[in-house]
């Protein structure tokens, strides 16, 4: 049994599936952009911050299973350095990010043709926005079709958002995609759900997203945690100074930051510091003007962030609608409770009162009631630190893909 899959970026929950569909002799194939060399010697005598980023797109497979289609990744990469910001602009722009993830489709269903037959495929995975050319080519050759949807549906995601623009609106302008797709983006996820046969989803909010005529074979598989040092940090934290409460993301209010905004209002206390580590999704005053007195810090590479962790005491992301959220087990790897709502997709990696707190969402009342918990109890986070780092411990990246791949072998066999 073989599977062909692709991918624009090949994030890291992209790499442990093709790991263990090779793992288990099922692998037939990855198309994606960009493939680096990570013992290239031009590689090496790169910045840091260049290497880093090149050695995101490196695959833990043979080259001779994985197909590049370059050219637009690379404009999408490049051209904004040079100031040319038009071509990637959403939806629109030649090098948009949509644009990428449709020109890989529709170079993936054109491959079928030749390579369905040849290397003996019997199912394609792909992943939302970059999937309906392929499934429709595959639905002609008798093959199966498996949809990777790494948040929730797309109606789901926009009537949570609409509602937030109703509520906030003056946080609008943070939503992004949530309001702001076209039609036919919206039609294009329409049809790709309508042609898979299996649904793939890393948490329940995902899965219970899905519209009621979407019968399909479901499969939950959790993301994986960073790998720490088992018990190396459970050591107490020095209480004379403010509880730094830790926010990770995209700042907007898909996440909840303006409830965690109005939550640090509320508490109104100089003995508790947000830091806001994340992409800006408005201007620096705009979130200025909504709280003056947090701390932010820009996007860095994966360890800086986890040392960034290590100095803060409670991780929050109250979010109104994630897949899984990463972030939430990275914090937890480094020791940090959490306070998250269960739309983070994360509601299983709370054991309540020991690994963190569960929130409902829209709530800055409840944020601020357990974020004024912790300072109280500021005795109690180192405990609650090393319970979540082994909770976090428990989801490995292989499992993540194992257990996709003997699902999906079950299935199509």
């Amino acid at each position: 049994m073989k599977i062909n899959i692709s991918h624009p970026t090949g994030n890291r929950n992209v790499r442990a599936v093709i790991t263990s569909l090779a793992k288990a002799d099922m692998l037939g194939g990855f198309n994606t952009t960009l493939v680096a060399n990570a013992d290239a010697l031009w590689l090496k005598l790169m910045p840091q911050n260049i290497r880093t980023e090149w050695l995101r797109r490196t695959f833990p497979v043979s080259r001779a299973s994985i197909h590049t289609r370059p050219v637009l990744e690379l404009a999408r990469m490049t051209m904004p350095r040079l100031g040319y910001n038009k071509c990637i602009e959403h939806e629109k722009g030649w090098a948009s990010i949509d644009a990428v993830y449709h020109d890989l489709d529709k170079y993936n269903a054109r491959q079928l043709v030749n390579n369905a037959a040849k290397n003996k495929i019997d199912a394609v995975y792909a992943y939302e926005d970059g999937a309906l050319e392929t499934f429709k080519q595959a639905k002609k050759l008798g093959l199966k079709c498996i949809y990777d949807l790494p948040i929730a549906y797309w109606k789901t995601v926009k009537k949570l958002m609409n509602q937030e623009a109703a509520r906030l609106p003056q946080w609008a302008v943070t939503l992004g995609g949530g309001i702001s797709d076209s039609e036919a983006k919206l039609e294009r996820k329409t049809q790709e759900l309508e042609l898979a046969d299996v649904v793939v989803g890393p948490g329940s909010f995902v899965i219970d997203s899905l519209p009621f005529w979407a019968n399909k074979k479901l499969i939950v598989s959790p993301f994986g945690s960073p790998e720490t040092t088992p018990g190396g940090l459970n050591v107490p934290k020095n209480t004379n100074v403010p509880l730094r409460v830790l926010f990770a993301g995209s700042m907007g209010q898909r996440k909840g930051l303006a409830d965690l905004f109005a939550a640090i209002k509320k508490i109104n206390s100089k003995n508790v510091e947000l830091v806001v580590m994340g992409s800006l999704l408005a201007p620096i005053e705009f979130y200025r003007n909504e709280l003056s007195g947090f701390t932010y810090e820009s996007g860095r590479s994966h360890d800086k962030v986890l040392e960034l962790m290590r100095t803060c005491d409670v991780f929050c992301l109250p979010s109104i609608a994630e897949g899984r959220a990463l972030v939430m087990q990275e914090a937890m790897s480094q020791g940090l409770p959490l306070i998250i709502t269960s739309n983070t997709g994360g509601a299983d990696l709370i054991d309540e009162g020991e690994t963190g707190f569960l929130i409902p969402t829209a709530s800055p009342d409840s944020i601020a009631e357990k974020i004024s918990w912790f300072l109280d109890n500021r005795n109690l986070i180192p405990e609650m630190g090393y319970k979540a780092q082994k909770k976090a411990a428990g989801y490995t990246w292989d499992a993540y893909g194992d257990k996709i791949a003997q699902s999906l072998h079950e299935y199509i066999s």
